[in-house]
């Protein structure tokens, strides 16, 4: 198995390849533009790009997602409840994506936006049950992700309550691989480790903590951060709305 890890810093965001080296099959999840990086990692590693998936709508930059998967000439992914104006793979909760020995596994998560998923990801030379989880900007380093960007801020925490709740269930030792880090607009309390584990953020991430969810609902209402400049925009651009 190959993960390589990409840290951004305009805009703060983190982004994967991932994959199977013996069967030449690689994903990228959540990349930014230059494409290029991606590409050369690709190639350097002998793990051609198969899939490029976004794990939602972003608000905060625009995706590189389709000019990978047509630079590379891998399928383009997102959820299927999605809304865009271009043909692409739609993902479906409980879809398991083989490449090679590495299967991911699609959750679908909605609560930062509608459309979000996570990835389990298991590598079979190693076991048959994950070993991490793609968290996008569902659950992140000390942090979940904010619910008002896509739809009413209460009703996005309710669903993310309920995201959160799959993502408790699993075991303590799966790596948490965040979408996001401190300094990104998608969160209010972000470590800038790019790495955690289920069983640390359960501990000590304050969000991931509560188990009750009116108070959770309470939680994500305080001290909402301002908007990122041109989410709706973005968004639309990611879409595949506006050119």
């Amino acid at each position: 198995m190959i993960l390589r890890q990409f840290l951004h810093t305009d805009p703060t965001a983190a982004s994967y390849l991932l994959g199977c080296v013996g069967k030449g099959a690689g994903v990228v999840v959540d990349p930014l533009f230059p494409i290029e990086p991606y590409l050369h990692a690709a190639s350097a590693s002998a793990t051609p790009i198969r899939l490029v998936i976004d794990t939602h709508l972003h608000a905060d930059h625009r995706s590189a997602g389709r000019a990978l998967a047509e630079a590379a000439g891998a399928e383009y992914a997102i959820h299927e409840s999605a809304e865009v104006g271009y043909a692409c793979r739609r993902l479906v909760d409980g879809e398991r994506l083989e490449l090679g020995n590495v299967v991911l596994e699609v959750l679908h998560t909605p609560g930062h936006t509608p459309e979000h998923l996570c990835l389990t990801v298991t590598d079979r030379t190693r076991a048959d049950e994950p070993w991490s989880v793609l968290g996008g900007h569902t659950l992140m380093v000390g942090d979940v992700g904010r619910t008002e960007l896509a739809t009413d801020a209460a009703r996005g925490a309710r669903d993310l309550f309920t995201s959160l709740v799959r993502l408790k269930a699993l075991p303590d030792h799966i790596e948490v691989l965040p979408g996001a880090l401190a300094g990104s607009v998608c969160g209010r309390g972000l470590s800038g480790k790019p790495v955690s584990t289920i069983g640390f953020e359960r501990r000590h991430n304050p969000a991931f903590r509560i188990e009750d969810a009116e108070r959770f609902v309470a939680f994500m209402l305080e001290n909402i951060p301002p908007a990122p400049e041109g989410a709706a925009e973005l968004r639309a651009w990611n879409a595949g709305f506006t050119a």
